[in-house]
Order: C-alpha cells, then structure tokens, then sequence
C-alpha cells in the first residue's frame, strides 16, 4: 500500500515533464501524426465553393496545397460566420482560418496571422435605385447591418468615436456577408458592407447591388492560427508561401481567382443575365454538345463575346454566325452554312481547340485556354509575339498575368517594329479575353445559384407539403389571384420555420 501510495504521489509530481510515448513535440508533428489538416473556412465562390459537384475558391485551393506540402490530407469544415470560425480555433478544431480573413491589430492580439496573398477594402454597398449615401454621416437609425465578427466593425467604432458620433449599425447572429447582400439585394435590408473583391463577384451575378463609399484602404488578407510559444505552424505556411510564390503558382492561382477585373459594367452585366434567362435554354444543348475539353459555359460565354448569341449576326468585316467565323476558316472546317448555329459552333469550337493544341506545354494546363482565345482573336502568331515580348521585359512568357498586360503593347510602334510578327490588336485581344472571363463567372454563379434555389425548394416541398397545395404545383393561366395570395402566406410562414441558411 505505501509503495502504491508513493508511486502515485511521484506520477502526480512529475506528469508534465514526462515524454509520453505518442505526444506530438509540436503543432506540426501533431497533424502530420493525426494525417490530416483541419481548415475552418466560409463559403463563398472565391474562398470555398462546390459547383456541380467540383469544389473551387482560392483559398480552398491554397489550403489543398498546403496539405500536399505536410504530406496529409485536408479537411475542410464551412461555418456561417466569422465568430464561428475564430471559435474554432479557441477550441482546437481547426488548425487554421483559411477564409479571406482580413488582418488587424486586434485580430493579431489573440490570433497569429500568416504571409499576406492579397489586399481588399470595406465598402458600404445599397440597391441601385435605393437612397445611396454620400458618407457615414448619412448611416442612421440602424439601416447598416453587419455580419458577426466582421473586422469593419473595429474601424466603425473608430470612426463614430472620432468623427460620426450619429453613426449606427446592427450585427445579425445568424446571416453572414453573402447572405446580407442577398438581403441588400432583395430590398430587405439598406446598407451592408462587405469587401471589395467580394462585392465585385456578387456585382457579377447580381448587378443590382451597388458600391455607395469606401470605409477603409486596403487591408491584407491572411491565414490565421493559434498565438502561443507554438510558431511551427507559421513557420510552415511561411516556407510555403515563399515557395509558391517563389514558383509562380501564387501569381497563377490569383489570375484565375482575382483577375476577373474591376471595371464593372452594369448595363452590360444585367443585358448578358437577361440573355441567360430568356435565349440561352434555347441554344445550352449546342454548347454543352460541341463543348469538349473545355467548360460547356466557358463554350457560351466565347459565344456571347462573338455574337450576342446570334446565329445570324454579321460584323462589316464578313465574318458571320454564332461564332462569327470568316468564309476561309468556315470553309476549312467543311461548314456549308455559316449561319446555322450547330455548324457554327461546333466549327468555332474545332477551330478554338487547334488553337489549344498549339499552345507550348511550358504554359499551365488551367491557363492554356486563355492563350488560345488570345489566339483565337488575333491570330497565333501575334499570340507568340505577346509572349516573346514578355520574355524581353522580364516577365514570366508562360503566366497569363504576365502576357495579357503586354498584348496592348503590340498595337503600339516602339514594340511592335521589333517583334517577328509586327503589329496586332492587342488591345481588342486583351478585351476580348477579359470580358469572356467576366461573362463566364456570371454565367457560373447565376447558374449555380438557381440550382441552390431549386434545391431549397424542393426540400421545402418535402418539408413543408402545404406550402405547395395540389391545385398550384402545376400552375394554370386560370389560377386565382385568392389562389397565388394563399400560396405566397403559406410560403412566408414556412420560410419562418426554416433554418437561418436557408432563407
């Protein structure tokens, strides 16, 4: 008993200091033993999204880097918002914030930041149409809503203890930035704020919502993890970052991310959604029959660019059709009726992939096509030129970050009486690309978001069957109005029930 009793008593006295067999040495042993990554993340279609079974976002792919660079696997958790995020990682379920998070002094006091990757501003957003304010004098009454754990809410403190004592706002628990906007969006809330690269991506799908003033300058973005005498985990996404800057594969991944431009054209965004709506169901099957290698809706937006989806449209130069093809390459195709919008397309699409097989195999496989438009646009030998001259200037000839800024370059003297293949329209060529690439993501995440809608619906239907009453699931031009009146009370008051994210 008394050996037991001081065997015991020594276990007790030296219980920290012993090296227990399995005990990870430090935060990094402790996931590559556990073989796994746990990242806490928001969704979003730059940060973390699935499309159609295909999951995307920059920092999901960062994140899937990062893990290959341990040698473990990754795995994601999405949260509603950036409290619960920050709770995560107060309670060791996540080893890092990969999410778009801005740094601040005050998030640094409590959480270890990572290497910056990108930069973003606040902005106060409202519907166009709505009143806009001109500053946050004009911000009263609670008409801005915020969400929970957003880092603009330091800096409006600030700002009302400064300079807008009047200035108010509202922080909902439950709904995130997205969800906010959508609230803006549909006339149900007046102002929210929300970052710039975020907003210009809703701007995307949603042109109806409108940047009224910018709240603050840039701030960087970064990664977080747990502050403590533990830096292993900075320390690695530290070597990481380097390294993959370092490599080009940072640049390439915020090309394909953020180099979707800020030029946004309201007019323009909201005639293409009209388009999608009204023409497009009537010519999808082509695109997605002809498509190939490449995206079918990628397919649509090149149509779009060329030809408003106009199997008829004729430019003053002769080219013609839905792809806007000219009589030589129509004809090389073994197309007899330019017109004709299978022909067109499936030509245009034949055509577009010679284009990609000539592509060097030096440039990354998720870039080649952007190459290929150039290409396509311009002709491949001005394309090669683009990225010789890239070449001189030092940059990176196989980065389509690097090529597209010097293709304006080829429609001006001093450059192009030095190139092989002399002058071009670089300039139409660059715009060419650039606008293919914004009406993809409209394309994209209209498409996406419809099919969420549809997916909410049914589960609704499912949920709530009185919501959908027999007489209204297959709607006549006889319906009542007493009959829609009662549907939409019946909805509204299942929507009351639902979960925060679904509604």
């Amino acid at each position: 008993l008394l050996i037991g009793i001081v065997t015991l008593l020594l276990a007790v006295a030296l219980w920290p200091s012993i090296p227990w067999f399995g005990k990870a040495e430090n935060r990094i042993a402790a996931i590559q033993e556990r073989g796994e990554l746990r990242v806490s993340t928001l969704s979003s279609p730059l940060i973390y999204d699935d499309i159609n079974g295909k999951t995307i976002g920059l920092d999901y792919e960062l994140a899937q880097l990062f893990a290959d660079y341990l040698g473990v696997k990754l795995k994601v958790t999405v949260r509603q918002n950036i409290n619960q995020l920050f709770d995560d990682l107060d309670h060791d379920r996540a080893d890092i914030l990969a999410a778009g998070l801005v740094y601040n002094s005050e998030r640094s006091k409590n959480y270890q930041p990572g290497p910056t990757y990108y930069s973003v501003s606040q902005q106060v957003v409202y519907r166009v149409g709505s009143l806009r304010p001109r500053s946050l004098a004009d911000i009263t009454d609670q008409q801005l809503t915020i969400a929970p754990g957003h880092v603009v809410i330091d800096d409006l403190r600030a700002l009302k203890e400064k300079k807008y004592p009047n200035l108010s706002w509202t922080v909902d628990p439950k709904l995130g930035t997205t969800e906010l906007l959508e609230q803006v969006k549909d006339k149900k809330l007046a102002y929210t704020i929300a970052d710039s690269v975020a907003i210009s991506l809703f701007q995307r799908v949603h042109p109806e919502i409108a940047v009224a003033l910018d709240v603050t300058d840039e701030q960087p973005v970064t990664w977080f993890t747990q502050l403590d005498d533990d830096q292993t985990v900075s320390a690695a996404m530290l070597d990481f970052f380097n390294s993959i800057n370092e490599d080009g594969t940072l640049a390439r991944l915020e090309e394909k991310y953020l180099g979707h431009g800020n030029d946004f054209d309201y007019v323009d965004t909201r005639t293409f959604l009209r388009a999608v709506e009204n023409i497009l169901p009537e010519v999808q099957p082509l695109f997605e029959k002809y498509a190939r290698e490449i995206d079918w809706r990628l397919l649509a937006a090149i149509a779009w660019q060329e030809s408003h989806w106009d199997p008829q449209a004729t430019s003053p130069t002769g080219v013609r059709g839905m792809m806007m093809l000219t009589r030589n390459t129509a004809q090389s195709l073994g197309l007899t009726d330019r017109t004709d919008a299978a022909q067109s397309i499936d030509g245009g699409m034949r055509y577009l992939q010679d284009m990609m097989d000539k592509v060097p195999d030096s440039i990354p496989k998720d870039e080649r096509i952007w190459f290929a438009l150039a290409a396509y646009n311009m002709g491949y030998a001005h394309m090669l030129d683009a990225m010789a001259l890239t070449r001189k200037q030092k940059g990176n000839p196989n980065s389509w970050a690097d090529v597209k800024l010097r293709l304006p370059l080829l429609s001006q003297k001093p450059y192009y009486s030095k190139l092989k293949y002399g002058y071009a329209r670089g300039h139409e060529a660059y715009a060419y690309v650039e606008n293919i690439r914004k009406y993809q993501i409209s394309l994209v995440g209209y498409l996406s978001e419809k099919e969420r809608q549809q997916q909410q619906t049914l589960a609704l239907a499912e949920d709530y069957p009185a919501v959908l009453p027999n007489e209204l699931e297959q709607p006549q031009e006889t319906t009542l109005p007493f009959f829609k009146f009662r549907a939409d009370k019946q909805m509204d008051n299942a929507r009351m029930k639902l979960p925060g994210h679904l509604y």
